[in-house]
């Protein structure tokens, strides 16, 4: 029996970009930016829009430098360790991994479902001090490409959280992480492209999944980056690095930090992560899918059942198919919020918890009607 060691690196690719809800992409990113001040403007100086200013040249690096030096201490790298064997009968040690980031001082640490979704693996964290810890994963997001991860430690540096909802295209963004499972906490800069992307990431193994409302930014993102923050100017986490267009130059996407908040909260609270579950398999219907599937309305979710066996409309005895819903029906609203380019299905129903009744709207052969849906947990 011979031995050898393989090395992969975790990165979730992009597929199909699906939609864009949000505004056009703005590439690229200045070097430097500018502090006008108030002062007389010396006599034969260059043109200028500013009439009666003298303009400051303000090193951008500073920020940064403040930023990554604010959230480092908090950025830890993953490590998967595996023993495969060979179609010889080899063994072979394999090792791969990607980031995270630590959210309590006494060991939680959020990173991406993908990066630790092997249970055969066993998991080690090295933090920024080069200390490495025994790792176990103490709960996946069934909804998201999120996990939380756990360690033996106290006193550790915890990032600050951001608000992603008020980023906005063009500002300048950080990504920190592990890139290529060897560089630890590379530091990359771009800046936000557009928001509110729907894509659909897959692992390179036949594994795909639709992801919504995802930031999308030119920082570059390498295999390893995964689970690693997205971090504002003023070292915020704003995002979650996840997945890149590997057919495209710097496009990488990441998931925005107010929508994992949930998530963390429902750790720190209970444990694990508690999603609510109506019990559908469903397509977000856009303007473009409406017209080449001649549905009339523009907006909604559409319930219908995936092209694998098993992968059925309504999960049997599941909230949905308890309150009548079909495959075929429109959600079109929850509790009368209307499923729109600001709110998504999926987003609307992680306002609830398991338990809570919902009012769903539907449409159903040109009908409107409701129901009510008493949600369950999503397991």
């Amino acid at each position: 029996m011979s031995s050898f060691s393989k090395k992969t690196s975790c990165v979730l690719m992009v597929l199909v970009v699906v939609l864009s809800l949000g505004l056009g992409g703005v590439a690229g990113g200045l070097a430097s930016w500018w502090i006008v001040v108030s002062s007389d403007q010396p006599s034969g100086s260059f043109d200028m829009p500013f009439a009666g200013t003298e303009i400051y040249k303000v090193e951008e690096s500073s920020a940064v430098i403040a930023a990554v030096e604010k959230v480092s201490p908090s950025v830890v790298s993953v490590i998967l360790t595996k023993n495969v064997r060979s179609y010889y009968g080899d063994v072979y040690q394999e090792n791969g991994g990607g980031t995270g980031f630590i959210i309590s001082s006494d060991g939680l640490i959020i990173t991406n479902r993908h990066v630790v979704n092997d249970e055969m693996a066993e998991y080690s964290v090295i933090t920024s001090d080069g200390i490495s810890y025994q790792a176990s994963v103490k709960s996946i997001d069934p909804l998201n490409d999120l996990a939380i991860v756990e360690i033996d430690a106290e006193g550790l540096p915890v990032v600050e959280l951001g608000d992603s909802s008020s980023l906005k295209i063009g500002q300048k963004v950080i990504a920190i992480g592990n890139a290529l499972n060897e560089y630890q906490n590379t530091v990359t800069t771009g800046v936000v492209s557009a928001v509110d992307r729907n894509i659909m990431a897959g692992d390179g193994f036949g594994v795909s999944e639709q992801y919504e409302n995802m930031i999308q930014t030119d920082a570059a993102i390498n295999p390893g980056n995964s689970g690693g923050p997205l971090v504002d100017l003023s070292g915020r986490v704003v995002g979650i690095n996840t997945a890149v267009d590997v057919v495209a130059s710097n496009i990488g996407f990441a998931i925005p930090i107010n929508q994992a908040q949930s998530a963390i909260e429902s750790v720190l609270e209970f444990g694990r992560i508690i999603r609510p579950r109506l019990g559908i398999r469903y397509i977000p219907i856009t303007p473009e899918f409406a017209a080449l599937n001649q549905i009339d309305l523009k907006q909604g979710a559409l319930i219908y059942s995936g092209n694998n066996l098993g992968e059925l409309a309504v999960i049997p005895g599941g909230p949905a198919d308890v309150a009548g819903l079909q495959e075929n029906d429109i959600v079109v609203s929850v509790n009368g919020k209307k499923i729109d380019e600001n709110y998504s299905l999926s987003g609307l129903l992680q306002q609830y918890k398991p338990g809570d009744t919902v009012e769903i709207e539907y449409v159903r052969d040109g009908d409107v009607n409701k129901t009510d849906v008493t949600l369950d947990e999503m397991k």
